[in-house]
Order: structure tokens, then C-alpha cells, then sequence
């Protein structure tokens, strides 16, 4: 059925009709076009790793092109909300990053409206879940966990570190842990984690926060080094960084999970598809290859195991937001 003549036919019914016939249409024809993942931050960042083998893999499996679109901006809220004026026909889809459960948060203490809700979305899967690793450059002088935290008692707001972004990920991570240590850093944000990484290697700030795979290519290089996990266990990658548990905070654990989304109004028989898509793209050989040999292993988790993990996640990131308060 040509797309006038649907919408012409559709006009003409009553609202109930019009939902099964787009749906009978959509089941029979998806995808019927090139279909687009929305990433929030510049390429380049954990969010941008994540989106692109999925991408890669998509195309193959649904024979239709996976387009990835960078829309930058409100630290990924407003590529959240485009996703949500897209029709919800499962073409459209968001790699968000664990930030984006604490975005609305964020908007409402700083008495805005948020742009989003996550309620708004439909999980589809999580694509991985790396702890950020908190890295200096190997110029620095911090050679230590300990060296940075004694330097920042003594010079309370003096250090500055970047950020992907207002209340982004590096930024929740990073102001967890200062207030844990019980000291304050300079915060600089960036317009992505990419973005973030080349302020510190260029010199213009001291400290980052990043998953491995972004950083990895640097430490290989002997370009910076990793003082500390924010994982509650040492990453095999870099085995001789201590967890912020071990260096005496217990309460510093962060993941910085990216996860696969849709709008909540996408029916439900394209959402199963969809997800027997990622299901087939997360336990393929050569994605899961991809993954590793960037450092950012797979942590698949279907729709309702990943529901459940959000459920749990926002509850404690959504106090660290509310410790920061309202950003001036």
C-alpha cells in the first residue's frame, strides 16, 4: 500500500482502526526504510562505541541501512526528545547513556521542565556497562589516587577536570566521588566525552573520567594513565588501578551503561522484532569482536532484565544529582 493512499484510508477511520491498520502495515513491511540510532554526544564517546557495531549489525540482519545521527546538545536530552517526535514506528531509535535517567532529575532541580521522562521510552536492551576509569595524562603529577585527593584538599576548587557535559556521566561519577573524598574540583564541561578526552590530552584541564574504551588507545601509547575504577571490581584492562573501594570509598561505584531505547508508543510487535534483532547482533562473533577489541566488552541484558537494572541504577544516581543541586 502506498504511504498516500494509507494515510488517506486511515483519515477516514475511526482512531482504534487506524492503530491496527498501521500496525498490520508496519508488522508486514518493517523496516521499510533506512533506519537511524540517535546518539546524544560528539562521535568518538562511549555512547558513539556503542552505537556503531549495533549499527553494523542491524544493517546486516535487517537488510536495511542503519544510519547513526550525533545530535548534540543538554548533555543528550535533545537528541532524547527528537527520538520521541519521531513516528514510533521502531525505525527511529536512541543509544542513551546512563546520564539520561538523571537528565529529568536534573531539569527539576534546576526547576526547569525536563525535556523527557524515561517513562517516555521502551527499553530495547543494554549494549554495555563499563565502569568510568578516572585518568590523568602521563604528564601529570598525580601519580596516585592519593595524589590527586591530597592536592585537592589543599586547593579546593583549583583542579579542573572536563566533563561530557552538565550532569552527564563523567560529571555524576566525578562529583560522587568528590563527595565522597570531601573535596571540591573545578568542573569543565565539554560538549561530549570525546571532546572531554582531548582537553585533557591537550593540557586544558587535569583530570577526566572515561570507560576503557576511549582511553585505551592513550594508555597503550603511554599517553596517560588510570589512577582508580569506579567498578567494584579492578578492570582487566588496567588491572593496576585500584577500585575507589579499595582506596577507602565505599560508596563510589559507577557504570556507564549505554543502552538501546524506543518510544514507549512503538507496538508491541515491533518492539519484539526489534529486539530479536539486537538479541541476534549481540551474540554475533564478529560484533562481540568489535566490542572487545575496543575495550568495552558486551553487557547485554534483554528489555526486562534492563528495566530492572534502570529501576535500581536511577534510584542512587538520582541522590548524587540532588547532593549537586542546581548549577549556576
Amino acid at each position: 500500500m502506498e504511504r498516500r493512499n494509507f494515510l488517506r484510508l486511515a483519515g477516514s477511520l475511526p482512531a482504534i482502526s487506524f492503530y491496527r491498520l498501521y500496525s498490520a502495515s508496519a508488522q508486514t513491511a518493517w523496516p521499510s526504510r533506512a533506519m537511524t540510532i540517535v546518539v546524544g554526544l560528539a562521535p568518538g564517546g562511549q555512547a558513539d562505541i556503542a552505537a556503531r557495531p549495533v549499527a553494523l549489525g542491524l544493517s546486516k540482519a535487517l537488510g536495511q541501512s542503519v544510519i547513526v545521527d550525533n545530535r548534540t546538545g543538554a548533555s543528550g536530552a535533545i537528541a532524547a526528545a527528537s527520538v520521541l517526535r519521531s513516528e514510533p514506528d521502531a525505525h527511529t531509535m536512541l543509544m542513551a547513556l546512563s546520564a539520561a535517567v538523571v537528565l529529568p532529575e536534573a531539569e527539576r532541580v534546576a526547576g526547569r521542565k525536563p525535556l523527557y521522562e524515561m517513562s517516555d521510552f521502551a527499553a530495547v536492551a543494554r549494549i554495555l556497562a563499563d565502569p568510568n576509569l578516572l585518568a590523568v595524562s602521563a604528564a601529570s603529577p598525580y601519580a596516585s589516587l592519593k595524589d590527586l585527593v591530597d592536592d585537592a584538599r589543599k586547593r579546593p576548587g583549583e583542579i579542573p577536570y572536563s566533563s561530557s557535559g552538565n550532569f552527564g556521566g563523567i560529571h555524576i561519577s566525578m562529583e560522587m566521588f568528590c563527595q565522597s573524598a570531601g573535596i571540591k574540583l573545578q568542573h569543565v564541561p565539554y560538549r561530549g566525552g570525546a571532546p572531554a578526552l582531548t582537553g585533557l590530552m591537550a593540557g586544558d584541564v587535569a583530570v577526566t573520567a572515561l570507560g576503557a574504551a576511549p582511553l585505551k588507545g592513550y594508555s597503550d601509547a603511554g599517553k596517560l594513565r588510570v589512577l582508580a575504577t569506579f567498578g567494584s571490581e579492578r578492570h582487566p584492562a588496567f588491572p593496576d588501578a585500584p577500585t575507589f573501594r579499595e582506596a577507602g570509598f565505599q560508596d563510589v561505584v559507577f557504570y556507564a551503561w549505554a543502552g538501546l531505547f524506543v518510544p514507549k508508543s512503538v507496538p508491541e510487535t515491533l518492539m519484539t522484532r526489534l529486539r530479536q534483532a539486537v538479541r541476534e547482533v549481540m551474540t554475533d562473533r564478529e560484533t562481540l569482536d568489535i566490542f572487545t577489541k575496543s575495550g568495552s566488552p558486551p553487557a547485554y541484558l534483554d528489555a526486562p532484565e534492563f528495566a530492572a537494572y534502570i529501576a535500581e541504577d536511577s534510584v542512587r544516581l538520582a541522590k548524587t544529582v540532588q547532593k549537586i543541586g542546581k548549577l549556576e
